[in-house]
């Protein structure tokens, strides 16, 4: 199990500095310190090496668990959002790979999405717990509202090194705000609203 998952690792790592085409099994064998019958032997072929590693990339490990009994939802949800953003920095360069290898090799896609797709619906289920306990009221779009904090995310983790700018001053900080802003935007209820950070306090932290 070790020696496959050291392979898994590799032929992440070859895939984002190469790309598919580039990512043969001699340099995926060199990489990992194997020879490149211990590849065949593991996976059968290279397609099924790379769809692999990258279905278990970063993005695919392990998240902070969102709690099914939510109490605490402005630290609950920014501790996730936290995780989130580490787990997708931790795969950008093979993302931005995926990404930019769409059109030759859309079926990458399918692989390279089964991360976000979980973190996805972990976050729908939580968002409908809050509303069910009664922290939120009202109706609530929650597969909208998933997708708007995830996207935020995504950009945060995929863009802040190229436009940092234009991000809150540390992700420590965007993860605190983003998290805030969408447990106002979905109505959090009057009786959490004093964990969630005023707005001065926001508008302070972007500086």
């Amino acid at each position: 199990m070790e020696r496959r998952e050291e392979l898994l690792r590799a032929a992440a790592r070859v895939y984002a500095r190469h790309g598919y085409r580039g990512s043969t099994t001699r340099r995926i064998a060199d990489e990992a310190g194997v020879n490149e019958i211990t590849i065949f032997r593991q996976f059968g072929t290279k397609d099924t090496l790379i769809h692999e590693a990258i279905a278990s990339s970063g993005m695919s490990g392990p998240l902070v668990e969102l709690p099914k009994v939510p109490v605490d939802p402005q630290r609950e949800l920014q501790e996730w959002a936290a995780a989130l953003r580490s787990h997708i920095c931790a795969s950008r360069s093979l993302m931005r790979r995926c990404m930019s290898e769409r059109e030759e090799h859309p079926q990458l896609s399918a692989s390279a999405n089964r991360g976000p797709m979980r973190a996805a619906a972990a976050l729908q289920a939580y968002f409908g717990r809050l509303q069910d306990q009664g922290f939120i009221k009202g109706d609530v779009n929650a597969r909208a509202a998933a997708a708007m904090l995830i996207g935020t995310i995504f950009s945060d983790a995929m863009g802040r090194d190229v436009m940092p700018d234009i991000y809150p001053s540390t992700p420590a900080a965007a993860a605190e705000q983003y998290t805030a802003l969408i447990l106002r935007a979905i109505g959090l209820s009057p009786r959490t609203a004093g964990a969630l950070p005023d707005a001065n306090q926001l508008h302070s932290k972007t500086r």
